[in-house]
């Protein structure tokens, strides 16, 4: 968050994929309003975006980059490609933008579906674009930003290497005996010491009785002897995360826990394998729940096995408002350089739990797993003993 981690070229080159789009569907400029998308065509990292930022970009010329007036040297510091609109806080953003779209001409295409979109700024576009048909282009950029380029890769390794450093901090902290909020500070620090940004979310740190508790994280209390915690989180560098997720026994597994890390780390090495260009998504699912079925549990279904990952902007790691997820409905095409948190999630079937996530990042020959922080069921014994 203190400079634009983009090469020109690199920016140059998605500014232009994102104009054939645009030049295909016959659109003459476009509005973004997700901070994803205008951080991936600008390189504009900050916490500003918790204020309206617009980029306007036109088929040919120059880009707008319409936002509140404070923001001008850091836009000026970290953009490059693209002309700053500033505007006082007593001017409606709305505003701002409508008299930055009227100089244009032709269809429009506005990015509608984002946490920086809201009703009034549609319906002023509206206003102001008539009699001209304005487009919803949401998802547009998001399908682009899909397969990372070797610039992206190398920001997803270097969050990769933190995140295994957040784990082995959370590991070491519990077997210590740290209470919640102590292993999260040192899970916090190991993320950051190295050159690390402040994650979009996480991290998740979690006592068993609050396992179910899908995006909570640390309380106040300590960790008990015999239980589990639920650790999940992602180192982040220049926007980019690479989450990993472990459930951490403390003490000896049970022999039904152990007996399902078997069958979740199968599925979870059979997942990987299949990730190659040309496969489909909810076949790589089905392979996923064929190990739940072979040993009994065909009642349970999981939402998915594991999702897009990549750019991420609080309050999440996800890339946006929404998750590219491997569905067992879903016929997305894997393509090489795609990027998925996989999670072999096996909680609550019945059989025995257990949990494991990786960061896998598509190749020619299938899933190539980033984190170093092994698969295999941790178990913590501790020197000094804690109560609940």
């Amino acid at each position: 968050m203190f400079a634009n981690p983009f090469s020109r070229p690199e920016l140059d080159q998605r500014v232009a994929s994102f104009r054939q789009l645009l030049v295909r569907n016959e659109l003459d400029c476009a509005v973004l309003s997700a901070p994803e998308n205008i951080f991936y065509l600008t390189g504009l990292d900050h916490w500003g975006y918790f204020a309206p930022h617009f980029l306007i970009v036109p088929v040919e010329g120059e880009m707008v980059l319409v936002t509140r007036a404070m923001e001008r040297v850091t836009i000026e510091t970290f953009v490059r490609n693209a002309r700053f609109s500033g505007h006082g806080d007593e001017v409606s953003p709305a505003v701002a933008l409508v008299a930055e779209i009227r100089q244009l001409s032709g269809r429009a295409g506005i990015e509608m579906n984002s946490t920086g979109f809201s009703y009034p700024t549609g319906r002023a576009l509206a206003e102001a674009i008539a009699p001209r048909e304005m487009v919803d282009i949401s998802g547009w950029l998001d399908t682009l930003r899909q397969v990372k380029s070797p610039e992206e890769q190398a920001l997803m390794r270097a969050a990769s290497r933190l995140s295994d450093q957040g784990m082995q901090a959370a590991i070491d902290a519990l077997g210590r005996g740290g209470g919640e909020s102590g292993v999260a500070a040192d899970v916090m620090s190991a993320l950051t010491r190295d050159g690390g940004n402040p994650p979009g979310f996480g991290p998740f740190i979690r006592p068993e009785h609050r396992l179910g508790e899908e995006h909570t994280t640390w309380g106040n209390g300590h960790y008990p002897d015999g239980g589990r915690v639920f650790v999940e989180l992602s180192g982040c560098v220049a926007r980019y995360h690479a989450p990993q997720g472990r459930l951490i026994q403390m003490g000896q597994i049970r022999d039904e826990d152990a007996r399902m890390a078997e069958t979740c780390r199968a599925g979870f090495d059979a997942v990987c394998g299949a990730l190659k260009p040309g496969a489909v998504a909810r076949d790589i699912y089905a392979l996923w729940q064929g190990h739940l079925d072979e040993i009994g549990c065909g009642h349970y279904r999981r939402h998915h096995c594991g999702y897009m990952v990549g750019i991420g902007f609080p309050p999440s790691w996800t890339g946006g408002n929404g998750v590219t997820g491997l569905r067992h409905d879903s016929g997305m095409e894997i393509r090489e350089g795609m990027a998925f948190h996989i999670l072999s999630w096996m909680m609550g079937t019945g059989r025995g739990d257990f949990f494991l996530s990786n960061t896998v990042l598509v190749g020619k020959a299938g899933g190539e797993v980033l984190s170093q922080t092994t698969n295999a069921p941790i178990e913590i014994e501790r020197a000094t003993a804690l109560s609940a």
